[in-house]
């Protein structure tokens, strides 16, 4: 970046509060113009931080309207830093998006922020930067709208037009806090057509406690306490850092220059231009670190990091790639794996849409603590430890898979998202859902044996599935633009990131992999580094199947996919076997007989790929409500049967009529093994959810689990178990005798799956360490079994436990980790227990000692349980943890009477330990089993004097919701019993 002005303006936050406040004190009549143009001094140069005296020189005062909140410490304090709009007349800055007045070209930037290793920051750090930005004006205007938040603005300028090179000058300068903009006021318009450079100097600070913008980590290495400097711009955060035009469309190119202590290292998007040395005011030393020129790209793809630490690397078809963590995980291989994966994975997505990498490095960086788990920067990848390195300890555990998902998925952006990116926030599933669908496929072709339709159930759909329904206000592409930036990051949920992926794999199937890939390759050609909109996909879909004729479509494939994007939920498919009568009809929670019929508008352009008899059919479309397809019609035959949703690539969920799922059961009953393990999966989950929302009998879905003692899969025991054996369940023990006739059922079937994994444990449990599907299951069959109370998975149990606490070396395998801990404390005594508070006390590990925590509530002693709690509120080794132990011990059976009695008490100090709110999460957590209105005026009262007023109201309202809830799972749970009594 090059030498600053010769003149500009500055504005002091703190003259500026100050000024404002006497104004309104002494100009009541003029509060309203005061606050629109309420004056600040002029700093002295001396003053401003980082600049040196003969780096700036006097200059007539900047105004605001009004002065800028100063950045938060908290992000409770951020919600509520807003400018009401009536304080400033009507105008561009009360829209949501930024006027087309400007096209940003380019940005030189430099930020200074002033980390230290000798002076840790407490809580906040103060950074100062200088933006040159390139812009060319398309409109005629005096007025400049640009984003920037906590920022004071201590220099303003225009230069230009730059060819010549001439000045504009800026009259003032002021923010509309509200809709985040920095507005310059110009005392003559810019002139179209021509470029300027706004050139623009800041101050702010870098927060702990915030995740957004620039912030810190502050964390132990080598055994010393240390701190870095890392960003999060996305989705609309670069503001918080620097002015820009902080949205997606507006791609720039940029120059990124980072002043640092010399003992750190700084990164950014682009591989280090050079170094030299600054001196500050104090004449203190620091590293000048120029970085490369960017390729086109929006602002939220900016990084930094400032950091100390090591790194690991390799060469990737002549293109570096870096893993940096602590040094400590650098030095005991942590990060190796990664490195190992992360070349091969941008070779494949090379080699699969042509289309080299564009840059010519990748750093990659483990955060001790990255709210947002992992992040796509172009250059600089950044990511959670947990989500990055992979530890010895880690070798029974899912992580070694999760951690090559998340790597396979933001590389994938590489290419959706960062060399070709939505216009628009509304568009974008566009970037995470195929980055979401690619980590599957990524994944795939490196292992090729990882039962893929499994996966990508158990990952995306069962959780997708069980949140979306036809009242749902989220589709994935969101017609509406206008949308305030916290409804913005609302858009990152499960919806963009598993429908998203859901849509994708729906789509390349009824096309097939060649055509799918084709698009997308022409897709991402002819946009690299522009924007699109959905239609731009659809149209590049379009052609590859327009220049084919082997797959035929009953519609354009906009019309298709628009159907499934454009509107919420998913359609419930209805099979009449008897007839071949197909329909569709949207997925209700608790589905009404009588609701509103299906129109038109409400339909799916449905692919309908199924099996009959185990030979896969060819494909048919649903395109309307209703529609026959003789095809499917079955015959009295034992040997006859259809389902619907092959491999369960279609987005929906699939019933038949009473002949359909007979047909279905007796095939299961009579050879399991004929029908695919994912098909398995599919019928017990869908009749499950149907059932559960009255599409079908509780008594249909009970009748598929006949055939579970041949069933030799742990991913569909999984699915049957986290159905059958819910927490409500779990909690109505008592009632309809269901558990003594639930475990004579299960336990006669879960000899052959329990009698499987229990000799793996035993004998070799490393052969689990790669058996995605068993380490993510495990752990549901082995609380199951113990609760029912099998013989075998207690004794297990107390003999892991056993030997772990003689020899902590023989450590518990960690998928059944949680479960060996609990049933250890449940079986022993206060010794057992004590052990268990010593090694929570001497563990620094955070995941360990929320185990431990969760563990010790295991207790049947009330007792032991009173001491917990006692010890929760008033010692120190739980002080700094942030597991409620009150609320752990309150989720049990025995542990909800003892809590409550504790709380009569202690709620004081309960509330002053862990909040407030802490006490309404108690009365639903101890309240959890209330069936009358006698069982809520009563647990009302034992609260009354906790609670305001308000708190009660809602308290109330949330219980009789609770009330109705048991209720209705009362009365399934004694139809549940009828049948089970009918066939135990």
């Amino acid at each position: 970046m090059g030498p600053p002005s010769s003149s500009g303006f500055y504005v002091s936050r703190a003259v500026a509060l100050l000024l404002a406040g006497l104004v309104a004190a002494l100009l009541l009549a003029l509060a309203v113009l005061a606050a629109l143009y309420g004056h600040c001094e002029r700093v002295p140069p001396s003053e401003l931080p980082g600049l040196r005296d003969s780096e700036a020189e006097s200059s007539p005062p900047l105004r605001q309207k009004p002065t800028p909140t100063p950045k938060p410490s908290s992000a409770r304090e951020l919600a509520v830093t807003t400018t009401p709009s009536n304080w400033r007349p009507p105008g561009p800055w009360d829209q949501l998006r930024l006027p087309p007045w400007l096209v940003p070209l380019h940005y030189d930037l430099e930020l200074w922020p002033q980390l230290r290793p000798d002076e840790l920051p407490a809580g906040s750090l103060p950074f100062t930067g200088r933006v040159n930005i390139t812009v060319r004006c398309t409109v005629a205007t005096s007025r400049l709208l640009l984003h920037s938040l906590f920022q004071d603005c201590e220099r303003a300028e225009v230069r230009g037009p730059l060819s010549p090179v001439g000045r504009v000058p800026v009259d003032d300068v002021w923010f509309a806090l509200d809709t985040e903009y920095m507005v310059l006021e110009l005392s003559e318009p810019l002139k179209p057509g021509s470029s300027y450079e706004l050139q623009l100097s800041f101050s702010g600070l870098v927060n702990e406690d915030l995740r957004e913008g620039l912030f810190l980590n502050v964390y132990t290495d080598q055994g010393e306490r240390r701190a870095l400097l890392a960003s999060q711009l996305e989705p609309t955060f670069a503001r918080y850092v620097f002015p820009c035009f902080d949205e997606p469309a507006l791609k720039a190119t940029f120059n990124i220059t980072m002043i640092h202590h010399p003992s750190y290292v700084a990164l950014s998007n682009m591989p280090k231009l050079g170094q030299s040395e600054k001196e500050d005011v104090n004449g203190s030393k620091w590293t000048v670190t120029t970085f490369s020129t960017t390729p086109h790209m929006p602002t939220y793809l900016v990084a930094f990091v400032i950091c100390d630490y090591d790194h690991v690397n390799r060469t990737e078809r002549g293109k570096e790639i870096r893993i940096w963590a602590r040094k400590d995980a650098i030095a005991n291989g942590s990060a190796d794996f990664a490195l190992n994966i992360t070349g091969p994975i941008f070779s494949f997505l090379e080699d699969l849409f042509n289309i080299s990498y564009s840059l010519p490095k990748t750093d990659i960086i483990a955060l001790p603590s990255f709210d947002n788990h992992a992040m796509e920067n172009w250059g600089l990848m950044i990511f959670d430890e947990s989500g990055l390195l992979l530890e010895p300890k880690d070798q029974l555990t899912e992580k070694k898979t999760l951690i090559s998902y998340v790597v396979s998925h933001e590389i994938g952006h590489q290419w959706f998202g960062n060399l070709v990116t939505m216009n628009w926030w509304n568009n974008i599933w566009l970037n995470e859902g195929f980055a979401s669908y690619f980590e599957f496929e990524v994944i795939n072709y490196f292992n090729p044996k990882l039962p893929r339709n499994e996966i990508f159930f158990s990952n995306i759909l069962h959780n997708i599935l069980r949140e979306d329904h036809a009242l749902v206000t989220r589709a994935v592409a969101m017609k509406v633009e206008n949308f305030k930036t916290s409804e913005i990051q609302e858009l990152f949920d499960v919806f963009t990131y598993s429908k998203g992926a859901s849509m994708a794999r729906m789509l390349s199937c009824f096309l097939n992999e060649h055509l799918f890939v084709s698009a997308l390759k022409s897709y991402l050609k002819t946009f690299s580094y522009s924007n699109t909109e959905q239609d731009d996909l659809w149209r590049h879909f379009q052609m590859a199947i327009n220049d084919q004729s082997t797959v035929i479509l009953p519609a354009t494939i906009k019309n298709i996919m628009d159907s499934w994007t454009h509107q919420s939920g998913f359609p419930v498919i209805t099979l009449n076997v008897s007839t071949g009568v197909m329909k569709q009809e949207p997925f209700y929670l608790e589905n009404i007989k009588n609701r509103t019929l299906l129109t038109s508008n409400d339909t799916w352009i449905v692919p309908i790929l199924w099996i009959k008899n185990g030979t896969t059919q060819p494909l048919v479309w649903l395109d309307q409500s209703s529609k026959v397809f003789p095809e499917m019609q079955v015959s009295d035959s034992d040997h006859d049967w259809v389902i619907l949703n092959l491999n369960m690539t279609g987005y929906y969920r699939v019933n038949y009529d009473k002949l359909g799922w007979k047909k279905l059961n007796q095939q299961l009953e009579k050879d399991p093994k004929a029908i695919p393990v994912i098909h398995r999966l599919q019928l017990i989950d869908d009749a499950f959810s149907l059932s559960k929302n009255n599409y079908i009998e509780i008594e249909t879905a009970l009748e598929l689990t006949k055939y579970l003692a041949e069933e030799d899969e742990i991913i569909v025991w999984h699915t049957v178990l986290v159905n059958l054996v819910t927490r409500d369940l779990v909690s109505e023990v008592n009632i309809y005798d269901i558990y003594s006739l639930l475990k004579r059922y299960l336990l006669k079937r879960l000899n052959l799956i329990w009698n499987i994994y229990s000799t793996i444990i035993r004998e070799n449990v490393l052969a689990l360490q790669d058996d995605y599907l068993a380490l993510i299951s495990l752990e549901k069959l082995f609380v199951t079994a113990c609760w029912l109370g099998l013989e075998d998975c207690l004794q297990l149990s107390k003999e892991l436990f056993t030997k772990w606490v003689d020899h902590p070396e023989n450590e518990i395998p960690y998928p059944i980790k949680d479960v060996v801990l609990c049933y250890g404390i449940a079986l022993g005594s206060d010794k057992e227990w004590d052990i268990l508070l010593n090694t929570y006390t001497n563990t620094t590990n955070k995941e360990e000692k929320i185990q431990l925590a969760y563990a010790m509530s295991c207790s049947k002693d009330p007792w032991i349980l009173n001491r917990y709690m006692e010890y929760a509120i008033s010692t120190s080794p739980f002080t700094s943890n942030e597991t409620n132990i009150i609320e752990v011990v309150a989720s049990s059976e025995v542990g909800r009477y003892v809590a409550k009695d504790f709380l009569v008490n202690n709620w004081q100090a309960v509330s002053k330990r862990y909040g407030a709110q802490s006490l309404i999460n108690l009365i639903y957590t101890i309240g959890r089993t209330v069936t009358t209105d006698l069982q809520i005026v009563e647990l009302q009262q034992f609260f009354s004097n906790m609670l305001e007023e308000h708190q009660r109201i809602r308290v109330h309202a949330n219980l009789q919701t609770i009330k109705n809830e048991n209720l209705k799972n009362k009365k399934l749970s004694a139809r549940m019993a009828a049948w089970l009594r009918r066939n135990t």
